[in-house]
């Protein structure tokens, strides 16, 4: 598209938008999911559809972001101590898969008559399989925390790292690949290995000051713009190092899950993940060649159908005999049958060697783009013939539910008593607050609280607010107290809140915004210095406590009364409260 104001394409801009807001929805109405959606809606405005676009590729490289961005938020999510318990998974199940694959999928490009060499890259590029795909697909489906979901995750961790020696083994197959030294080698190896050693020191000791600065200066775009640095800088340093840039956003996530800022970086990013992985499936619907394909059907279609065959043959055989059951191993072959995002990168590298030549290039993109395409169908007819379970637990038991029992929001004076029970009873406690003070405080004390502005949606849910047993509102602003309880009673409104309020007006407004116990938060520490007043005085115990009793019975007829006709003004309810201690002391 040609029109632009003032240097911006706002055309280009308005017709991508526009594409994802119709089919996106369509698609996922009619139950092929957004996927397929955006595929189709790139197809439909690119090139070989209406013409609106004519450098699907250029889109391609800038949307390749949002997959970067996508295994950020994954990082985020798995703890080194997680990382580690999945390790049987990704250097046992993961390696196990791609070797088969790569063996097995080599195999077409032989039969089909072509060398050795170029057989091997073309059948080791439709091993790597899509990433946003199928994290997309896990995460729509609900399964991307079950057993059977991790470890689908475990094997495309491996895939992401295999990008590495399998580019390596691009270069040492290509003609001229014995000028290159052993010497040559091993410094490649080194950059690797000197580039994750800066990226994990720069996360442990750097990533967290920096943060607790640009907290305290309360810019929130600053905060933003220092997320995406996070994301894109640790994505280019690998880059560097000779590694892929996926890999390093993944790490970054990875050394950034146990900070105390990571609720803030995972709502921050996830605007612009959402944005550019869309963006990256409309590129790669626009970059389908309907030419080369039907100057190269018969090719193309053997080659899809021989290749999703004996990956789907190769993923099936190895579920099994690493003890999967049934039931899982069809659903992984299914999820995991296409090519990625990564076999563009690993042909455009044996194009630049000489490997294969310019249309076998773009032959090869159009199978993957098309393998791509038939995913969501193959899901699709997956879940109508082997309908989902009841209790999709495949015989294993389902892990430990990752969110909080509670989340408590502020941990000052007030919430920091509330936390003591909870934690002494065992409850998973995750804790938000805004002050960078009272957090490194926290810390010192031994408490994991997380920086976050609970008056934010996206922190709410990054914070785990859809998924906890309660929630609690602790902090000492009425007007930001009641606002979290609008967002949570409109987001979450079957999970419990609880808040901490002013006094009797704050609590009617609280119960109005769904809140449903507040507390006082001087109340029954008064009640409790009156009775001791009473027992001074001379007055034996039980009758202490019925007259504690009965103010607090006089008080929830009182409240009730208020809150069912709010009869009273401001300041009757401050007579209100008054008159009780008058009345009962009589």
């Amino acid at each position: 598209m040609a029109t632009e104001s003032a240097g911006v394409d706002l055309p280009a801009i308005v017709t991508l938008l526009g594409a994802a807001v119709v089919a996106v929805p369509l698609f996922k109405r009619a139950g092929l999911g957004s996927v397929l959606g955006y595929l189709a809606a790139g197809l439909a405005i690119g090139p070989f559809g209406l013409g609106l676009f004519s450098d699907p590729m250029a889109i391609l490289h800038v949307a390749e972001l949002g997959v970067v961005m996508f295994l950020f938020i994954i990082g985020l999510e798995m703890q080194p101590s997680r990382l580690w318990a999945m390790r049987r998974d990704i250097f046992g199940l993961g390696l196990v898969q791609v070797l088969v694959c790569m063996a097995l999928l080599s195999l077409v490009g032989l039969g089909l008559g072509y060398p050795f060499a170029p057989s091997l890259v073309a059948g080791t590029g439709f091993v790597l399989t899509s990433t946003a795909i199928v994290m997309q697909m896990l995460e729509e489906r609900g399964d991307l925390s079950a057993p059977k979901g991790q470890r689908i995750v475990s094997i495309l961790l491996l895939e992401d790292l295999a990008i590495v020696p399998l580019l390596a083994l691009v270069a040492f197959l290509a003609p001229g690949a014995a000028d290159v030294t052993l010497a040559d080698r091993a410094l490649g190896i080194g950059m690797g290995l000197a580039a994750i050693a800066v990226l994990i020191l720069a996360g442990r000791y750097l990533i967290n000051p920096v943060f607790s600065v640009l907290a305290g200066a309360k810019a929130r775009e600053v905060m933003t713009a220092a997320a995406l640095l996070i994301v894109l800088g640790a994505a280019l340093w690998m880059q560097l190092g000779g590694l892929s840039a996926a890999m390093g956003a993944f790490l970054a996530g990875v050394l950034l899950s146990e900070s105390t800022y990571r609720h803030q970086l995972e709502a921050d990013v996830e605007p612009f993940r959402g944005l550019l992985l869309g963006l990256f499936f409309l590129a790669v619907g626009m970059a389908l060649d309907l030419s080369v394909v039907a100057a190269n059907w018969r090719l193309i279609l053997i080659s899809v159908v021989a290749l999703t065959a004996l990956k789907m043959l190769a993923i099936y055989s190895v579920a099994r005999l690493f003890r999967a059951s049934h039931r899982e191993a069809v659903e992984r072959l299914v999820l995991m049958a296409q090519g990625g995002e990564f076999a563009f990168v690993l042909y455009a590298a044996a194009l630049s060697v000489g490997l294969i030549n310019a249309e076998e290039n773009a032959t090869l993109t159009a199978v993957i783009i098309i393998s791509m395409v038939m995913t969501p169908l193959f899901v699709l007819a997956h879940d109508r013939l082997m309908p989902k379970p009841l209790a999709a637990t495949d015989g294993l038991p389902m892990p430990e539910d990752d969110g909080a029992s509670v989340l408590l929001i502020g941990f000052g004076r007030f919430g920091q008593v509330v936390s003591q029970p909870l934690f002494a009873s065992g409850y998973k406690v995750s804790i938000i607050d805004i002050d960078t003070e009272m957090i490194a405080t926290a810390t010192g004390m031994g408490f994991k609280v997380y920086f976050g502005d609970g008056t934010r949606l996206d922190i709410l849910h990054a914070a785990g607010a859809t998924h906890a047993r309660a929630i609690i509102i602790c902090i000492d602003n009425q007007g930001a107290a009641t606002r979290i309880a609008h967002l949570l009673r409109d987001e979450c409104p079957l999970i419990p809140v609880f808040a901490r309020s002013f006094d009797r007006r704050h609590s009617i407004d609280l119960i109005k915004a769904g809140v449903e116990v507040p507390i006082r938060e001087t109340y029954e520490s008064a009640l409790l210095l009156g009775g001791n007043l009473l027992r001074h005085f001379g007055l034996e115990e039980e009758r202490v406590s019925e007259t504690l009793n009965d103010v607090r019975l006089r008080d929830a007829d009182r409240f009730a009364l208020q809150l069912a006709g709010d009869i009273y003004s401001g300041r009757d309810l401050l007579r209100v409260d008054a008159g009780l201690a008058v009345e009962n002391s009589g």
